[in-house]
């Protein structure tokens, strides 16, 4: 199917963003407060990123905001934070504050408003905690975000314990932008992880899996996973992968090591090829991939890991489930990590079988994990690339054929309703999909030789 590729029309959209933006920085001036560019947008810019999202902060009040603009909505009142609604952009416009304790370990239980230094004191990490002027081009810094930019260092702001203790998932976000960036967590601000890592499952689920894709779906996913686990987060989130450490492999299928090396080194082959349609549940099913590995180890003649598709497709399933995730993305993962082996001796199957595989709308992300997968160990590609040369051939009526015949003909032929429908009809598709029948009328025949 054809795709246009329509740059021009992103690229204006993201200008028109930073021009309202700026806009809105220019009316609260007006109105005689002070207002700047805040936290990941100007860490980007200075990157030489185009930010995705401007957020702005001012020590108007909110009442104040909600009077200057026509379009707000209070999602965040009583910390600050009002949404201004601008040219259908949403911006979170938020008063200059400093936070109280946080019993929840997530919000803070009173908030104080303040100016921009205290303000850039109660964010996360240096590199977030920059602001910006827009009108007079100045960048204000209070925390050595700068240099710690040049350094190539994620470093909480302050006390890292007490960062962390502030909201536990900055323990991942801290994985996730070192992972971003290329960048390295500094020495102080890992090792307050190293002894709070017990603290992180006080966090939601929803929020965990959140960090967890953007992890898995953007740079570097593998060295994410390996820092999680240097961290002792990855035990914490999910056991069943740190599990695969010290299995072993037969080394002539795997010369690459045990299996959480392999699972590494396929994230790892999976971002270096990754394409803008790979999803979310590609990279979570690279992860998964051998989990069932762990649990079906044995030595028999050599290393076998006997069933251990299907066994790490009902453990993929529980993951799922305990993280969250959307029933469709369940049975997609759950399927990828079932079929993950279903493409060896493509070239001895049937051509049913490879068309009722083709015809299946997961088969793209199925050919994309077998892949890495095989790249990630022996190499070697020959059955992937017979069966993608030929699903390129294909037509999609060839792949996917309208019926030759019904149960309706076949009550029409005196069958009575059963699973006989079921076998028949199945049969007389798979022999459609190899071209032996084409007609109804070769379908009807075939169908009587049941009786």
């Amino acid at each position: 199917m054809m795709k246009t590729n329509n740059k021009a029309e992103p690229d204006s959209r993201k200008e028109l963003l930073k021009e309202t933006a700026i806009d809105i920085v220019k009316r609260l001036r007006e109105k005689g407060f002070n207002a700047l560019f805040a936290g990941g947008c100007v860490r980007d810019m200075l990157m030489g990123y185009v930010p995705e999202d401007y957020d702005i902060a001012t020590d108007a009040y909110p009442d104040n905001i909600i009077n200057i603009f026509k379009r707000t909505v209070p999602v965040g009142i009583h910390y600050g934070v009002v949404l201004v609604i601008e040219n259908d952009f949403e911006f979170e416009v938020a008063t200059f504050r400093s936070d109280g304790t946080y019993t929840d370990g997530r919000h803070p239980d009173t908030v104080t408003f303040c100016d921009a230094r205290g303000d850039a004191l109660r964010r996360d990490f240096t590199i977030n905690g920059m602001f910006y002027d827009p009108i007079d081009d100045k960048h204000f810094d209070y925390v050595g975000g700068r240099e710690d930019m040049q350094a190539r260092l994620i470093r909480a702001i302050g006390d890292p314990s007490e960062r962390f203790n502030e909201d536990r998932l900055r323990m991942i976000r801290a994985v996730r932008f070192a992972c971003r960036f290329n960048y390295n967590i500094e020495n102080q601000t890992a090792e307050a992880i190293k002894t709070l890592y017990h603290k992180i499952l006080t966090v939601s689920m929803e929020r965990i899996r959140d960090e967890l894709r953007k992890i898995l779906t953007g740079p570097n996913p593998h060295t994410g996973i390996k820092m999680l686990d240097d961290l002792n987060l990855l035990n914490e989130i999910l056991p069943e992968v740190t599990a695969m450490k010290g299995v072993r492999q037969p080394e002539n299928y795997h010369p690459e090591g045990d299996v959480f090396t392999h699972t590494l080194l396929t994230l790892s082959e999976l971002s270096a090829s990754r394409k803008p349609a790979d999803s979310w549940e590609l990279a979570m099913a690279a992860l998964l991939h051998d989990i069932g590995k762990s649990v079906t180890f044995e030595i028999a003649d050599r290393i076998r890991f006997n069933n251990h598709d299907n066994v790490g497709a009902e453990m993929a399933e529980k993951i799922c489930e305990r993280l969250r995730m959307s029933n469709a993305e369940k049975e997609r993962i759950t399927w990828l990590v079932k079929m993950h082996l279903y493409l060896r001796h493509a070239q001895q199957m049937r051509i049913s079988k490879l068309k009722r595989l083709f015809a299946h709308e997961g088969y793209p992300e199925l050919a994309e994990l077998y892949k890495v997968d095989s790249l990630a160990s022996t190499g070697d590609l020959e059955d992937y690339t017979f069966c993608q040369n030929m699903f390129e051939e294909l037509q999609e009526e060839e792949i996917k054929p309208e019926p030759l015949i019904t149960g309706n003909d076949l009550i029409a032929l005196g069958f009575k309703p059963g699973p006989i429908f079921s076998k028949i009809l199945e049969t007389i598709k798979d022999e459609q999909l190899e071209q032996k029948i084409s007609t109804k009328e070769e379908a009807l025949k075939r169908a009587k030789e049941f009786l």
